[in-house]
């Protein structure tokens, strides 16, 4: 059944600074069988990276005829660099049962939606603007007009949080990837 086999991708969004890779690091550890999508990126390899396990490396030439080719999910661009997911990551692992994560932005999650109906997409919340606005300054990486930006990005992400199967807010990491589990555990017997 095409139908189930969807709900083993899970795709988790969110806006920035709500802890969402922090989240999904947890559930792993807590649930190894549970894999991450590896992205594909045109950016060059790093030292002590490898291929197929940090990401798939290719030229933006290449990248730009998958995209072309329907083979890429979901594609941004970060300081002019590609980065998406291979379609045969996901389509491999689902097709054997095997729940696979993806953390995107919330325009790859609608792209998702419309290709795997059923899948589980959950948003994550912060627990409050001002929280949010907290871990944001925390970081201490970004000046006030970046920081102001991220909070404007925020607003108009938290918007789509009603397209998605379940919005959790992220008051507590161990508690929000129990909670993500469970989510997921009920989809998939659904």
């Amino acid at each position: 059944k095409r139908m189930n086999k969807d709900r083993y991708l899970v795709v988790v969004s969110g806006p920035s600074g709500c802890g969402k890779d922090t989240v999904v690091r947890r559930l792993r550890a807590l649930h190894p069988e549970i894999e991450l999508s590896v992205s594909a990126t045109s950016r060059p390899m790093r030292a002590g990276e490898a291929e197929g396990v940090d990401y798939y490396y290719m030229s933006r030439e290449e990248f730009q005829q998958k995209i072309q080719a329907g083979e890429i999910l979901e594609h941004a661009e970060y300081s002019g660099n590609l980065y998406g997911t291979p379609k045969s990551e996901v389509d491999k692992r689902i097709g054997q049962g095997r729940t696979v994560v993806l953390v995107i932005e919330v325009e790859g999650a609608g792209n998702i939606r419309k290709l795997y109906p059923e899948a589980t997409t959950v948003f994550l919340m912060p627990p409050s603007m001002e929280q949010l606005e907290a871990r944001l300054r925390g970081r201490g990486t970004e000046d006030e007009a970046s920081i102001q930006r991220r909070l404007a990005r925020a607003r108009e992400e938290m918007e789509y949080a009603p397209l998605y199967t379940t919005t959790l807010v992220n008051d507590e990491v161990e508690a929000c990837a129990d909670r993500l589990y469970e989510i997921i555990r009920q989809r998939q017997q659904a």
